[in-house]
């Protein structure tokens, strides 16, 4: 039995981001007083669990842009849906961990797999009731579980199904289609509500056709000088369902593109995230009114009641051949626990195809 730790490194939050990307520690931009690093690598010491609690060592972590507005300069805590990380605290995150020692066998036995709050930390002290035991598949690795049978995927899960109500002679359109999220809505629409048309919305080529891979009748790319051209001739007739991860100039354009008594599903803005002072607006908001298109933003935090029937559902779809889960749902970085800040900026890159995850080594 290897001994127990007494220490742990830690990356806490040591400057909150302005209008910028977050500042990496030993980096030219690092060096200015203007701009200092925003995390700090630390060590500190680890108390023992108590009766209900465990001592978890983090094995994978899950990147997600939503962090970024956890450690915003201008997050206001009484809008915020969950509290903002503050100077000195851990950065959030979730993860997979082993359990290392249980305060209660009888409820988590050591050696498990558990989902859980781990934070950026090698080691953390976590409620056992807050741990979810993974319970492994066949053929696919325990990321999934961070991925397309995780919080992403339980997203595009409920924002089809239960936010904008995806019918079978609906068309959607889905920006972010080959990130976390998106590429999980473009098969749940084609494969399990099998709707009538999706146009997806990616950054590259290559990624818009891993997407039509995956069940888009078509993708855009976004950076295309022929984008708006594109998007206009491919939603001719206008669309009933948009399913918005991107915010900013293209949910401006989306707003002329969705029928009159169209949906809309705000499920995240990654446009404005490094904006805060400069966050793109919407001109076209005045087609809400008179089209009287249904915005509803949502978050997964809304249905964790319901986060096991939807896992249930999604794990029986990839089993039935209907989801694709692999190596190109998900992008799966080894790296040292060093890296874990510049492993997380490649979501602001574009640097990835499905879920983002840091495999600690």
């Amino acid at each position: 039995m290897s001994p127990i730790p007494q220490t742990t490194k830690q990356w806490t939050l040591s400057h909150k981001p302005h209008s910028h990307l977050p500042i990496l520690p030993n980096t030219p931009e690092s060096l200015s007083p203007e701009t200092p690093p925003t995390f700090t690598l630390t060590t500190t010491s680890l108390p023992s669990p108590g009766p209900s609690q465990a001592l978890l060592k983090t094995i994978y972590l899950s990147n997600d842009p939503a962090q970024r507005g956890w450690i915003s300069a201008t997050a206001d805590p009484a809008r915020l849906y969950v509290p903002p990380i503050s100077v000195g605290e851990v950065m959030g995150s979730t993860g997979i961990a082993e359990v290392v020692v249980s305060g209660d066998e009888s409820r988590l036995k050591p050696g498990s797999r558990v989902f859980a709050r781990t934070g950026w930390s090698e080691y953390t002290i976590a409620s056992i009731e807050e741990c979810t035991v993974i319970e492994s598949l066949e053929g696919l690795k325990d990321t999934v579980f961070l991925g397309s049978f995780g919080l992403p995927g339980l997203t595009a899960y409920y924002g089809l199904v239960e936010v904008v109500k995806l019918g079978r002679e609906d068309t959607v359109v889905v920006s972010g289609a080959a990130g976390a999220v998106g590429s999980m809505v473009v098969q749940i629409a084609r494969r399990v509500v099998g709707c009538k048309r999706i146009i997806g919305i990616a950054g590259t080529d290559e990624k818009c056709r891993w997407v039509e891979k995956l069940g888009a009748d078509v993708c855009i790319n976004y950076k295309k000088d022929t984008f708006e051209e594109d998007l206009f001739r491919e939603t001719e007739g206008f669309v009933e369902v948009f399913f918005d991860n991107v915010g900013g100039k293209i949910l401006d354009l989306m707003l002329l593109r969705v029928k009159r008594y169209g949906r809309i599903a705000a499920c995240g803005t990654i446009s404005n995230y490094n904006r805060d002072g400069d966050p793109v607006g919407l001109k076209n908001f005045y087609e809400v009114i008179s089209n009287r298109i249904t915005i509803h933003g949502f978050l997964i935090f809304d249905y964790f009641p319901k986060i096991a029937e939807a896992t249930q559902v999604l794990v029986q779809a990839w089993k039935d051949g209907k989801i694709e889960v692999d190596d190109a749902t998900e992008t799966v970085v080894q790296a040292k626990f060093e890296d874990i800040p510049a492993i997380w900026m490649r979501l602001f890159k574009g640097a990835n195809t499905g879920k983002l995850t840091t495999e600690l080594v």
